[in-house]
């Protein structure tokens, strides 16, 4: 699975707002400038996740962006697929969608278990649990595995 720069800078972005969800609305320049993101390209993730309804924003001196839930109801895959669309594709399709044929015929069953773990993962995680560095205790042991953190 790869994560987009999209995806990924769209999370960090949820964050700095989820860290500061009692202390009114972010400016997007804030954000960018505490996570080395660019500015321009940010306004368009946000753009998006207030679209997506998970940000809601205000102009002007005291404007600015702010979680429209809860950080505690908000995953990390509300936020991915926001800016990014489905969490698992192959070839830009879903994966019920697809179909194979003779010895590739049980790879269907393989993409659809790994879109299970993935969301499982995902969608396990709240905003609310990585900004406050307390990740589930199923997500911090599949980070222990020292073969988690190595490369093949």
């Amino acid at each position: 699975m790869r994560i987009s720069a999209r995806a990924d800078y769209a999370v960090r972005a949820a964050l700095q707002l989820a860290a500061a969800q009692d202390t009114g609305p972010v400016k997007a320049e804030t954000i960018a400038a505490s996570q080395d993101i660019s500015h321009k390209f940010l306004e368009g993730i946000l753009g998006d996740m207030r679209r997506g309804g998970l940000v809601q924003s205000q102009r002007g001196g005291n404007g600015g962006y702010w979680l429209a839930r809860p950080a505690e109801s908000i995953s990390v895959a509300d936020v991915i697929r926001c800016v990014d669309g489905p969490l698992v594709s192959v070839r830009g399709v879903r994966p019920p969608e697809l179909s194979y044929s003779g010895p590739a015929e049980s790879l269907l069953t393989l993409w659809i278990a790994l879109r299970a773990n993935v969301r499982q993962v995902l969608d396990g995680v709240s905003l609310a649990d990585v900004a406050a560095a307390k990740l589930p205790t199923e997500i911090s042991g599949l980070a222990d595995s020292p073969d988690a953190w190595t490369n093949p």
